[in-house]
């Protein structure tokens, strides 16, 4: 698909299905009834989604157990369930257009980068797990020579996991390809946002040859249908992917049930540090290009800059001045590179931090308004304030939007003592010329990944999780199989032998 008639006639004839996918089968609203979907590009409703309770979750989790006792799914060979997970993977690639199209529709991000990022990434994912997963080995100890010890890893079980609406398709391949890989059976519970795509998915796992009862798509309202999943005694773990304050709830849920293990990957406010012998063009595009990236709604948004003083004049005149290429603009039309914010609440959230930086005395460089309103649509500029305090709430708090702080700092200790400053920790970056340096201050830095010299270059191959309150789980990466398996050792007594 190219050009903005094309993909708006093409969305405009998609049919979103709501309905909850559970058994291999789409299944009509519970006793919860349903909500409207609205978009945030012009505010219009394009679906209605089934809101989801406590009895829908249970009847998602009593089918997954099924599944997992009898081995539909865990007892298949690793090539078996590599082989599906290829198709699954391939299928996304095959209606790609239609999962973009959903993307954008739901959330409001730009259709190109729906269908180049989030929709591709997601392929990736889920061949990347299916290759590993007939690649790795278990392991012998080393242990005396009349025993032998097996140290082995099996599947969790049942899989609980619950994802943002930011990167709705992508941060459900992050949970589900290393949970199916591993031999799981899954319960997803999508935000309420941006729910579509994550049960087109369900569907097309289906067409792949994945076992009914397997992967369970349950939407609904976090307070009822993400509470209940939590809180399900026969739920072996749950990832989550969401706020601090959410994460914080969950982990109690599961205290409250059955001691399930929690994993989670929560917010940011990640420092992007500018030394002074920083190549200060650079610097400034790849902030810019990175905070203003998915109208800011990403977790690991460089949202602090920490900038020498011998720099700052000039890195903030480029960012300002960069800012403005990013002015949102109609998601389906080519060249777009920022749209709408998800939904009214996010809207009214972002106008409302901005508000407090300027009452709390940050100076304002640009931005800082709702535009397209005649659209019916959230969109808000990007927005740039200067002279920020590191007690400002601008600074302390995850805005989840547009808006970058810059905070200025006198030397490289003052910088690092800014840039630690915070109760997260998911990711950070450092600008120098000199290797040496930014090494010494990226070990320096408390956070789960930091960029020397870039930000949010990545890869499958490495994990993504964070220190403090930014959670205590990693996505991707071989590591991802830690959270989804058991470890076993059986010991074997074995018989004295023939001496040597």
């Amino acid at each position: 698909m190219d050009g903005a008639r094309d993909w708006q006639a093409y969305a405009a004839g998609l049919k979103p299905d709501g309905r909850a996918w559970i058994g291999g089968q789409r299944v009509p609203p519970g006793p919860g009834g349903v909500f409207d979907c609205i978009s945030p590009i012009d505010g219009r409703k394009i679906a209605e989604i089934s809101r989801g309770q406590a009895t829908d979750i249970d009847q998602a989790v009593v089918g997954a157990r099924r599944a997992f006792a009898e081995g539909r799914w865990a007892n298949r060979s690793p090539r078996e369930r590599k082989q599906v997970l290829l198709r699954l993977a391939e299928l996304v690639r095959i209606h790609a257009d239609e999962l973009a199209a959903l993307e954008t529709l739901d959330m409001g991000k730009p259709v190109a980068l729906s269908r180049a990022v989030d929709v591709m990434s997601a392929a990736q994912c889920l061949a990347w797990y299916g290759e590993a997963l007939d690649k790795r080995y278990d392991e012998i100890a080393p242990t005396p020579r009349t025993a032998l010890a097996l140290v082995t890893r099996e599947p969790i079980g049942v899989v609980g996991a619950i994802v943002p609406w930011n990167y709705p398709l992508l941060m459900t391949s992050w949970k589900v390809a290393p949970a199916l890989a591993a031999g799981n059976s899954v319960v997803l519970k999508p935000s309420e946002k941006a729910a579509l795509t994550a049960l087109r998915l369900a569907e097309l796992a289906c067409e792949a040859g994945l076992p009914e009862h397997v992967f369970n798509v349950v939407p609904g309202l976090g307070p009822e249908a993400g509470q209940a999943l939590a809180l399900h005694p026969d739920v072996d773990c749950l990832a989550f992917t969401g706020s601090t304050r959410t994460g914080k709830q969950i982990v109690q849920f599961a205290g409250q049930s059955n001691l399930k293990r929690v994993y989670t990957e929560l917010g940011g406010k990640s420092p992007f540090l500018v030394l002074d012998d920083a190549d200060v063009e650079a610097a400034a595009r790849a902030c810019a290009g990175a905070i203003f990236f998915n109208q800011g709604e990403s977790c690991n948004a460089p949202s602090r800059a920490v900038v020498h003083a011998r720099v700052l004049e000039d890195f903030t005149a480029r960012v300002a001045e960069l800012a403005q290429s990013y002015q949102p603009g109609d998601p389906w039309t080519r060249g777009t590179v920022m749209g709408a914010v998800v939904d009214r609440i996010q809207l009214d959230t972002v106008l409302r931090y901005i508000a407090a930086g300027r009452q709390e005395g940050a100076r304002l460089v640009t931005g800082g308004a709702r535009v397209r309103e005649d659209t019916g649509g959230f969109y808000v500029q990007p927005t740039v304030f200067g002279a920020v305090r590191s007690d400002m709430t601008i600074a302390r708090e995850e805005i989840f939007g547009p808006v970058l702080s810059i905070l200025p700092a006198t030397d490289v200790a003052h910088a690092v003592a800014l840039a630690n400053d915070t109760p997260y920790g998911l990711a950070a970056s450092v600008w120098s010329r000199d290797l040496d340096r930014a090494l010494t201050v990226a070990r320096a830095l408390r956070a789960g990944t930091v960029h020397v010299n870039s930000y949010d270059e990545d890869d499958i191959t490495v994990p993504f999780g964070g220190y403090k309150d930014s959670g205590t789980g990693r996505d991707k990466s071989l590591h991802a199989f830690d959270k989804y398996t058991e470890l076993k050792t059986t010991w074997i007594r074995l018989p004295a032998g023939i001496a040597p």
